[in-house]
This record gives structure tokens, C-alpha cells and sequence, in this order.
């Protein structure tokens, strides 16, 4: 019996011990940032780098282009209009005749207005003898000085009838006020007309102009004397130079307008014609890259994954200068950029890779494929 009790008492006294060290355990110490990292490279130690391809891009020297939708447009168009009534005797111009500065379009029949001329030429004759006999008079005593003033006003009057009537026979021809084209015509021969009636319509064809409209972020990037291009639907190209600067923007749109001066001597720039206007302003350092590398981040920016010299992926925003066949020219990259051009899909920044180096000009850039597996055979079985 007493051997029964002692046994129990050992196995409480047992019992108690191991509660009482269980209650007052010392709580394990928090890890050190230099273990995480110690363990981190072991867990990434352990892991196999995706095997990525990767193409060297060199930066060179590229320009900034301010791209303006515009369309060609004509200096000047003229409706010549008719100063006197009469009818139409002749019109010895058509459309789409050229035209020179002071050309006949049309002219008037003289009608009377030759025998008016005679008419006021003998008044103003009778009006000068008048006036000296008034004057003689005057000189004996016989005439006032009011007398001589209204001689005087009559001659006057017939001097001024005179000079009208021979203004009426220039104002017979309408002639062209510049060089140009005949864009329309209005009259017949025999038609008549009346004061403001239109003879012709003529354009002035050279220069020529580019229009557009730019936003208020880069009309401060132009002055006038700048070279401008402008391309055509059709493939063909023209320059000039800033001619003007609007400065006063649009209500509405918050745009300015310009205009660029094209010379066009053989006037084969037509008016009207939609073009694309670009406008460089600046030298920038650029790759040529193809948009299958483009990425986007988790704001929905435009960037490209590169791998920097220790493996590791890295992302850089690009912003796109231009486009062109061979690919698009990119700011925002390191001016030698080892670009992933295969498998960027498959990894992301931080991430240490296994880079395959090919050649800028030998690999141009290809669309990502979809499985790990396949881009890491593509890889492999590449020269």
C-alpha cells in the first residue's frame, strides 16, 4: 500500500514539472532581417531561373516630333468682280487657265461712254475759257470775286467729269490682281452685268500652305523659321518652314493654329488635301524596338523588361517617340538595354533569370509564348 502511494506521488511530482515548464517557456526570438535574406537566396538558390532571350538595343540619336493633322490650303482666293454695268464683249480666260498679274479676264462693251468722254472734254474746254474771261474781267473792274470763284468751280467740276470718264474707260477690263489660277468663271460673252457683279474666281497657288492645329502643351515647342514635313496619303512628301503662330487659341478645342509655307512654282500642290504635318523639335536618344516587347505595369503604363548585369529583370516606362516599318523608336531606357524579347510575359521584375544573348540585328522581337515549357525549348533549341 505504502509502495502504491510513493508511486503516485512520483508520477505527480513528474506531471507538475512538465506543466510548470511548459507554462514558462521562453518565446522564440523573431528572425533577423539578414536570416530572411539568407533564407530568401537559399529558397532562390534552389529554384530554376526561367531561361528568357534577350537582344542588346543601342541607343542613337533620334528627334522629337510633334505630329499635327493639317491639310494644304491655298494663300489666297479672289472672286474679281465687275466695277461697272455693261455687257460682257469678251472673256478670253477658262477654267484652269494660269494666269498672270494683270491678265484680262473679261471686258465690258464702251457702249456710249467714249462719246460721254468727248462730251466732257468740250465742257471742260468752254469751262477754261469761261474762267479766263472772268479773270480779264476782274483785272478792269467789271467782275466780282464771287463770279471768279463760281467760274472756277465750274471748271473744276469738268476737269473732275473728265477724269471719271476716262477712269470708266480702264474700269472696261478686269483684269487679274495676281498670279494665279482660274478656278471658275461666271460670265458669258454677251451676259450682262451690273457694279459687283463676279467676273472669274482666281487662286493663288504658290505658296501654298499647311494648316493645322496644335494643343497648348506644344505650340511652346514651336517658332516660326522651324522646318516642318508634311506627308501625303499618297506617299509623297513636302517641307517649309513655320510661317505663322497663332496667339490666340480656340475657344472650344484649346488649340493654336499654324501655317507652313510650301513653295509650289509649278503649282502641283492642290488645296484641300489631308495631310500630316510633323514637326521636330528636339534631339532625344532612342531605340528602335519592335511593340511585341511593350508591357504594361499595374498603373496601364507602356514599359519594356529588361535584365540588368546580374540576371535580374527590371522595368523600365518607355514612351514612344515614333513608328515606323522596321519597328517603333522608344525613350526611357538605359542607352545599352539588354531587352527580353522572348518569355517576358513569364517573369517579372526582381526576378533572377537565365538570359540567352542574341544578336540585335539576328533575333528581331517576337510575341511571347504562352507556356513556360515552350519558351524554354524555344531557348534551347535556338543556334
Amino acid at each position: 500500500m505504502r509502495t502504491t502511494y510513493i508511486t503516485a506521488l512520483v508520477i505527480a511530482l513528474v506531471l507538475l514539472g512538465w506543466l510548470y515548464s511548459g507554462d514558462h517557456s521562453t518565446p522564440a526570438e523573431p528572425a533577423s532581417i539578414a536570416e530572411l535574406n539568407r533564407d530568401q537566396a537559399e529558397i532562390d538558390s534552389d529554384s530554376i531561373p526561367t531561361r528568357v532571350r534577350v537582344a542588346v538595343f543601342d541607343a542613337t540619336e533620334q528627334s522629337r516630333i510633334i505630329k499635327v493633322r493639317g491639310k494644304t490650303e491655298n494663300k489666297r482666293t479672289v472672286m474679281v468682280k465687275a466695277e461697272l454695268n455693261g455687257t460682257v464683249s469678251e472673256r478670253p480666260v477658262e477654267r484652269g487657265d494660269r494666269i498672270s498679274k494683270g491678265d484680262m479676264l473679261c471686258r465690258i462693251s464702251t457702249e456710249d461712254r467714249r462719246a460721254s468722254l468727248v462730251e466732257a472734254k468740250a465742257a471742260l474746254t468752254q469751262a477754261r475759257i469761261d474762267y479766263q474771261g472772268a479773270l480779264r474781267l476782274k483785272e478792269r473792274g467789271f467782275n466780282s470775286q464771287s463770279a471768279i470763284a463760281a467760274a472756277q468751280a465750274r471748271l473744276a467740276a469738268a476737269d473732275a467729269n473728265v477724269q471719271r470718264r476716262e477712269l470708266d474707260l480702264t474700269k472696261l477690263t478686269v483684269n487679274a490682281p495676281f498670279d494665279g489660277v482660274i478656278e471658275d468663271v461666271h460670265l458669258e460673252v454677251g451676259d450682262y452685268l451690273t457694279p459687283g457683279a463676279a467676273c472669274a474666281t482666281v487662286v493663288d497657288l504658290d505658296p501654298m500652305l499647311l494648316t493645322g492645329r496644335v494643343s497648348e502643351q506644344d505650340v511652346i515647342k514651336l517658332d516660326e523659321g522651324q522646318l516642318a514635313t508634311g506627308f501625303f496619303r499618297d506617299g509623297g512628301t513636302v517641307a517649309g518652314e513655320i510661317s505663322f503662330i497663332g496667339h490666340q487659341s480656340d475657344p472650344a478645342t484649346r488649340t493654336y493654329p499654324i501655317e507652313i509655307n510650301l513653295p509650289n512654282p509649278d503649282y502641283t500642290i492642290r488645296s484641300g488635301i489631308t495631310t500630316e504635318i510633323h514637326v521636330p523639335v528636339e534631339a532625344v536618344l532612342a531605340q528602335l524596338v519592335s511593340p511585341a516587347v511593350f508591357s504594361l505595369d499595374d498603373a496601364g503604363e507602356i514599359g519594356i523588361r529588361t535584365v540588368n548585369k546580374d540576371n535580374i529583370v527590371e522595368f523600365y516606362l518607355v514612351e514612344v517617340l515614333s513608328d515606323s516599318p522596321q519597328g517603333v523608336w522608344v525613350t526611357g531606357l538605359p542607352l545599352r538595354a539588354n531587352v527580353i524579347v522572348v518569355g517576358q510575359e513569364l517573369v517579372v521584375p526582381g526576378e533572377r533569370v537565365d538570359p540567352v544573348f542574341e544578336p540585335q540585328a539576328a533575333l528581331p522581337a517576337k510575341t511571347p509564348v504562352s507556356k513556360p515549357e515552350t519558351a524554354t525549348a524555344v531557348a534551347m533549341n535556338s543556334p
